[in-house]
């Protein structure tokens, strides 16, 4: 079959770093092409050669027969090529309508806008994609997964010949995860190419129809996914078996370090519970269960309306981020861009952040020799890929930016760790990287709460696994018991004994 779009040989080199080295990928029309790799192989370097956005120090670019390059994003797109990234590009402050026609607004004869044509085109693609808000409703009511689904919307408007989707489901709910493999399939039969770049590995079955991996920057090779299982896949991915994805191992649990009695707060109702040193603790629940709310109000990063908390059997009561830390708490957020890094600062500077006050001297000044000597250990104990500490955190991979984003609650010193997510839109090769680190501060004494919507990783990597449903604890399972089945029973409201 003749590819739509063809990159082929593509070089691509920034300050200390090669970012690309021969890197391809073939987009066929009505077929859809999953784009694998490890954080950092250059999946989004790729991406960003693709719509202008980088220009290729060497290689071709073939779209529809000729060769040719972007200019910039505005280009492509108007040559039929739109991506989805995984970023939101979006203003909360606009309607969904709005946001979706930016630029591109339907204009009257007098250059007024036609409202009517705007909101009755939004409302046809809002339906094809079973949002269920209405055109004009304001971007920022709605949630992370609704607003991921106007970005897709979005690109949809376009009309494109072809369609890059990195990560969309990653803020989706299982229900719109589905709506969206189902318009992937209507496009697909539309005869458009699709790119889909995940690192669910299973989403790769349900919906694709090729595979292109890269590893290192390098073109590895396609295939066609009836060649493939998901073991194949994570061999060319990261060059190894990964013999066990989940490596979790067994420690005797020491004292109580954590435990909070009756603990309620907006959307949270009576949660109580107790952690041990050496113990993980995860906390499984489908999205708008409350985990999240819950772990900032341990953290002191939400208010709590009633309940207590105690370290150690001391009570204690964190009004803030900075009383939390002071407590010993260290709540890694999952959102590592919006809450967890500051972008424009350096590797150096986010990971030491929290930490400063373990660094000031005499005079109050830094010492920036004993601050640099900390941050490059934590450097190679996470085996973070930077050039310097001094690069720019926006610049490294998502998996490494995690990693950062640990490293900074870990260099804290804290008591009780919180992972919030701790390897959404992290390769399979970071997440192994990051298990093992989990399971040495466990070994260490740390009491760690694991908060993970993918049931295998929770189910994996915990001791003992809490429930939540609308707010409440709806079960709770020590991991010998536990299974997906029982996880999702309880995720929905079952009561506990129809879970066990």
């Amino acid at each position: 079959m003749q590819a739509v779009l063809e990159l082929h040989g593509i070089d691509k080199q920034f300050p200390g770093v090669k970012a690309l080295d021969q890197a391809g990928l073939n987009v066929y029309p009505g077929r859809v092409m999953a784009l694998l790799g490890e954080n950092g192989a250059g999946k989004s370097t790729l991406m960003k050669v693709l719509t202008g956005i980088y220009q290729a120090d060497a290689g071709t670019l073939t779209y529809q027969g000729t060769t040719r390059w972007f200019s910039g994003p505005r280009d492509s797109q108007d040559q039929g090529i739109s991506i989805i990234h995984q970023e939101l590009n979006l203003i909360p402050e606009l309607s969904i309508a709005e946001n979706i026609f930016l630029g591109r607004e339907p204009m009257g004869p007098l250059g007024k806008i036609r409202w009517s044509a705007l909101y009755a085109e939004a409302q046809r693609l809002l339906d094809k994609l079973g949002v269920k808000h209405g055109p004009r409703t304001r971007l920022g009511d709605l949630s992370i997964g609704e607003q991921q689904m106007v970005e897709i919307a979005k690109a949809i408007s376009f009309e494109s010949k072809v369609i890059i989707m990195d990560e969309p489901t990653d803020a989706l709910t299982d229900t719109e995860t589905e709506r969206l493999f189902t318009v992937v399939r209507e496009l697909r039969d539309e005869g458009r190419g699709i790119v889909y770049i995940s690192h669910r590995l299973r989403e790769i079955f349900q919906i694709c129809d090729d595979v292109t991996v890269l590893r290192d920057g390098r073109f590895i090779g396609e295939r066609p996914v009836s060649e493939l299982n998901e073991d194949g896949i994570i061999e060319m991915m990261v060059g190894r078996k990964l013999e066990e994805q989940y490596p979790r191992i067994p420690v005797k649990p020491g004292r109580i370090s954590l435990a909070l009695q009756g603990i309620c707060g907006a959307g949270i109702h009576d949660i109580s519970f107790e952690l041990k040193e050496g113990e993980i603790l995860g906390i499984s629940g489908l999205m708008g269960s409350g985990r999240s709310e819950l772990m900032k109000m341990i953290y002191g990063a939400l208010p709590r309306h009633a309940g207590t908390l105690s370290l150690y059997g001391k009570p204690i009561a964190p009004q803030s981020p900075a009383d939390g830390l002071q407590c010993g708490i260290a709540y890694i957020s999952e959102d590592r861009k919006g809450d967890g890094l500051v972008l424009e600062l350096s590797v150096r500077e986010n990971m030491s952040l929290c930490a400063l006050p373990i660094f000031v001297g005499g005079g109050g000044y830094i010492r920036r020799a004993d601050e640099r000597q900390a941050v490059g250990d934590f450097i190679r104990l996470f085996n973070i890929k930077t050039p310097t500490q001094e690069q720019l955190i926006k610049n490294l991979s998502g998996g490494n930016q995690q990693k950062v984003a640990i490293a900074k609650g870990l260099m804290t010193k804290p008591k009780v760790l919180i992972l919030d997510e701790p390897t959404r839109g992290v390769d399979v090769g970071a997440k192994k990287e990051i298990y093992q680190l989990i399971n040495q501060f466990k070994q260490e004494g740390m009491s760690i709460i694991l908060v993970s919507s993918e049931m295998p990783e929770v189910l994996g990597m915990s001791d003992r696994i809490l429930v939540m449903h609308e707010g409440r604890i709806s079960a709770e399972f020590a991991s010998r018991d536990a299974n997906q089945e029982r996880l999702m029973a309880a995720a929905i409201g079952k009561v506990y004994q129809e879970a066990v």
